[in-house]
């Protein structure tokens, strides 16, 4: 049993000791969320690897988990709501990650236009060019590798990802106590 006396304000060593346990948590999820992002940027950009449309949404969950678990860090209060909030976030890049899985896989088609090949239409040759995109967009149902041989393309592996992050911030949002 741990005594400390103190004064008007003051914190236990067992509160600060939980107080940081339940921030752990949020810093976790923050940094493995940013982590995520940090992986899909550093692909492209060390690895020369093209990301589809659908890999472009797949990375928005992960800004807002960023967000929320920065607010969580910043108003402890709030902490348990947070949690609850990024591992929902989490969860909704799961499902993408699904989607994306599916369109890889030939399930079904993706859900964007963006993710088809441009349709050019007719016109001369000049019209056709002058409306092509300036920068070639990578086909959804294309896989992409981050692990030559290893047949487990970027999409499952945000979709297992997600799922665990999303997991272990729902179990440590379960064990916080309530705001007083």
């Amino acid at each position: 049993m741990v005594c400390v006396l103190r004064g008007p304000g003051k914190r236990t060593i067992r509160e600060r000791m939980r107080s940081l346990g339940e921030r752990g948590a949020a810093l976790a999820g923050t940094v493995l969320s940013g982590a995520a992002l940090a992986v899909a940027l550093a692909s492209e950009a060390w690895l020369g690897l093209v990301p589809c449309a659908l890999c472009l949404w797949e990375r928005w969950p992960y800004r807002v988990a960023v967000g929320l678990g920065l607010l969580a860090l910043l108003l402890p209060r709030w902490n348990k709501l947070l949690l609850w909030l990024m591992a929902l976030a989490l969860l909704a890049g799961a499902g993408l990650g699904l989607v994306h899985v599916g369109v890889e896989q030939g399930w079904w088609p993706s859900p964007l236009p963006e993710c088809a090949a441009p349709n050019l239409g007719g016109g001369t040759m000049a019209e056709r060019l002058a409306r092509m995109p300036a920068r070639p967009a990578k086909p959804c149902d294309e896989p992409t590798f981050l692990v030559p041989g290893l047949p487990v393309s970027m999409a499952l592996m945000n979709l297992a990802f997600a799922l665990a992050v999303a997991g272990f911030l729902a179990i440590s949002a379960r064990h916080q106590r309530s705001p007083a």
